[in-house]
């Protein structure tokens, strides 16, 4: 078989493939390989490009699928519907795996870089505390709403709700008492395992040459250089730092037609975490910006004065996220405007 391009549809047990030749004809069409049985057919291929989209998984087929000799790229789900022939109203499993075939033959395809297992098990800690601070809002919404019923009206600010509760605590009646006695016990557990999990991230940080390069911009700390360095490696899958903050969906979404340039807000497409952490950093540099004389501060203090605070603080992310692939992509040869 003359197979250049193959499109496979992940899934956990039963994988769809689609492959096909130099004419772009179907070539090797299997709508049901079982997983033990993937490898050992993508390695009876010659070399050739193959296509699947980002989900669970994805990564480690690529890495796997890389040994072989094959040029490996993965796509965001939304990129490959558009080709998926019959739309919304022919979708299975084959469907899927010729829309990924053809998707990825097109020049102007854009990719999600593959990580190495460094960067995946980087990127466990940060989805970790991630998911460790969800757990612990959660709770305190919990006990914020039970205690509400008893007419206790606790603040959202963490701190303040801690010195709330624990000035009520001995107060509440009955079971009262022991419900929100243990929501805090399973929070102060919460705490610990978020303070460790910061102080590993802290430490990857330090350890990491490029994280500490990226540190060296205004907004930019040790989860942020972290999880950056993990999600993109060295930028090099993205063209320029325009594209890089596209990706991470800090521009504004284009409805424009005959001429007229029409601007809206911004797309929030790509990684929601990369961006949360840009626009915190975003805030901690504006609120520090008074008390600077640097270029980037000075603008970002101009910029807020003629836009506004939101616009001005999503537009330092987006320059943030900029910088960070300069850095990256430029590595010694990027100079930190001072």
């Amino acid at each position: 078989m003359s197979i250049v391009a193959v499109g496979i549809d992940l899934a956990k047990n039963v994988f769809a493939v689609h492959g096909v030749g130099a004419s772009g004809k179907p070539e090797l069409v299997k709508p049901d390989v079982k997983r033990k049985k993937l490898l050992e057919l993508i390695a009876s291929l010659p070399p050739c490009l193959i296509g699947m989209e980002a989900c669970s998984g994805a990564h480690y087929w690529a890495r796997e699928f890389q040994k072989f000799g094959h040029t490996v790229r993965i796509m965001a789900p939304k990129f490959v519907a558009p080709y998926r022939l019959g739309g919304k109203h022919t979708k299975n499993d084959a469907a899927d795996a010729a829309a990924i075939c053809e998707a990825v033959t097109r020049p102007q395809m854009r990719f999600v870089p593959i990580k190495t297992l460094d960067q995946q098990s980087h990127l466990f800690i940060h989805r970790a505390h991630q998911g460790y601070v969800a757990e612990r809002t959660a709770l305190i919404n919990r006990a914020r709403g039970l205690l509400s019923e008893l007419g206790i009206v606790l603040p959202q600010a963490y701190r303040a709700f801690k010195q709330g509760v624990h000035q009520v605590l001995e107060d509440l009646p009955g079971y009262c008492n022991q419900v929100i006695g243990d929501m805090l016990s399973e929070i102060a557990h919460l705490d610990e395992r978020i303070d460790q999990d910061a102080k590993l991230i802290a430490k990857l940080a330090k350890e990491d040459e490029q994280s500490r390069r990226l540190m060296q911009l205004s907004g930019v700390g040790p989860t942020t250089a972290t999880a950056i360095v993990a999600s993109i490696g060295n930028g090099h899958d993205f063209k320029n730092g325009r594209q890089f903050s596209a990706w991470l969906g800090l521009v504004p979404r284009q409805n424009s037609s005959g001429g007229k340039t029409k601007l809206g807000s911004i797309t929030k497409a790509g990684d929601s975490y990369l961006r949360m952490l840009l626009v915190l950093g975003a805030r901690a540099l504006l609120l520090s910006a008074p008390n600077k004389t640097d270029p980037v501060s000075k603008w970002a203090l101009q910029l807020k004065e003629r836009r506004g605070y939101g616009k001005a603080v999503v537009a330092i992310a987006a320059k943030n996220a900029r910088m960070c692939w300069a850095v990256l992509s430029l590595g010694e040869g990027f100079r930190v405007p001072a």
